[in-house]
């Protein structure tokens, strides 16, 4: 179960004991903000993309939208989806459970601008009954994301 590998991941960061599981679902993020007791906006949401043959997740705020222009110039190529289908294939977690921790190695991650608004934040943690705190550094360097990157439509 993808949990428990990113379990054993974040347990080398030494942060696997912040993992929270709940008896309600956290799979979206209104559903993740009640149960973890926070605003929606905290809950660090990861969006899959696909990449040629391999997935592309950007971390985003809960409130944040992607700007399809923004992406292009960024990534250099149209904003497309993971399928259902492809979500564990590409990702190794499940719809809902989708996060930045225990990836395949193929996997690029980018944290994005939105989240920088908090000093916590709530990403999944493999399940979609899962929510991990962690600072914006801490969300950097165990999700070892290759940067930051302003992809999203700017908050009113």
């Amino acid at each position: 179960m993808a949990i428990e590998q990113v379990k054993a991941y974040l347990k080398g960061y030494g942060l696997a004991d912040r993992i929270r599981e709940f008896e309600e679902s956290s799979a979206t993020v209104e559903l993740a903000a009640h149960a973890v007791g926070v605003e929606p906006a905290r809950i660090a949401k990861s969006l899959s993309f696909k990449k040629e043959d391999h997935a592309l997740i950007i971390v985003v705020a809960g409130d944040a939208r992607i700007d399809n222009r923004k992406y292009k110039d960024t990534f250099g190529m149209k904003a497309k989806m993971l399928t259902a289908e492809e979500v564990e294939a590409y990702t190794g977690h499940q719809i809902g459970g989708v996060c930045p921790f225990a990836n395949p190695e193929s996997a690029e991650v980018y944290l994005d601008d939105s989240m920088k608004r908090f000093e916590t934040v709530y990403p999944a943690a493999g399940s979609a009954n899962s929510a991990v705190k962690l600072s914006l550094e801490e969300l950097m360097q165990c999700s070892r994301a290759k940067g930051w990157v302003d992809v999203c439509k700017d908050l009113a």
